[in-house]
């Protein structure tokens, strides 16, 4: 998802993953074969540094051999004026109320004063419900570290598909999304935003260790140090993640009876874990194999 508490590839693949196994290290990039077709499930991390490009030689090549590109959301058919309409819908306070009544006093107080201690005026956010107030510090704490959606994986691959006018579809709508956060019970809103608050201190850090993992498919480092902090999290972890790999395995299942190759590319704490999507396609039957990035070709 295109989520921020809150935040998430293959050989050349003319050659067999078994045989790529060995000639590099392994990518946040899985493959699995259908009858006639072969889908690349790519996991994202959505805010990227210009430093953090060209990204793995593998992720091209799979663009390369995909027709058609999926990912949470229809990139290409965005509209802006639609999508702020929609967060000021699901993320503003329109009862009068603000976000210290929401959070309660002593849960406000010490989320302003995790705030104060980042520079981050909570003030400013006073209309908003905790899961806006927490998507939005850590998209401030994130830009501030010189992240950018603009260098996130799926809009630089958008960019390259609309030069090649490949079509890009979409897992979920962007309203979908924001109801996930807007429909947590106010005690979920309440945690995720303290939460984000209290580790933000060392995000820039955690970032770093992140993209490194990523970058060299370290399943191991973003289930200990990342989705763990989720699963304590039960109810968030059950809407943001597992119901929706569930859905997500549904639809990839039906892409499976198809004859076109697909990339798709979902953050990647979707994909790692017991209830990630490679291990949810696994116990329903389906071969998938991490793949490598060849140590020649190795950014």
């Amino acid at each position: 998802m295109k989520f921020h508490p809150c935040l998430w590839l293959t050989l050349l693949l003319a050659t067999s993953p078994a045989t790529a196994a060995n000639d590099g290290h392994p990518v946040s990039m899985w493959q699995i074969n259908g009858a006639n077709n072969s889908i690349y499930l790519l996991g994202s991390i959505h805010m990227l540094r210009e430093q953090d490009h060209p990204l793995p030689s593998a992720i091209y090549a799979a663009y390369a051999r995909a027709d058609v590109l999926f990912m949470e959301l229809d990139m290409d058919d965005i509209d802006p004026f639609a999508e702020q309409a929609l967060v000021t819908e699901l993320g503003l306070i329109d009862d009068g109320r603000t976000l210290r009544d929401l959070m309660g006093a002593e849960m406000f107080a010490e989320a302003e004063s995790l705030a104060n201690s980042l520079q981050i005026p909570l003030a400013l956010l006073e209309r908003s419900e905790p899961w806006y107030a927490a998507v939005t510090v850590e998209m401030m704490l994130l830009m501030r570290a010189g992240f950018n959606p603009a260098q996130g994986i799926e809009l630089h691959l958008t960019e390259i598909a609309a030069r090649d006018n490949k079509e890009i579809l979409g897992l979920e709508t962007t309203r979908q999304q924001l109801e996930l956060l807007d429909n947590l019970s106010l005690g979920a809103q309440r945690d995720m935003l303290v939460q984000t608050l209290t580790e933000s201190v060392e995000l820039a850090d955690l970032m770093d260790d992140m993209v490194d993992a990523w970058r060299h498919g370290d399943i191991g480092f973003m289930e200990e140090n990342l989705l763990a902090d989720m699963q304590d999290q039960s109810e968030l972890y059950q809407t943001i993640v597992v119901d929706r790999n569930i859905e997500w395995v549904r639809q990839i299942q039906e892409l499976l009876d198809d004859n076109d190759d697909y990339l798709i590319v979902v953050g990647a704490l979707h994909l790692v874990g017991d209830d990630g999507v490679p291990n949810l396609l696994a116990a329903r039957g389906h071969q998938v194999t991490q793949l490598h990035q060849p140590a020649e070709n190795d950014p």
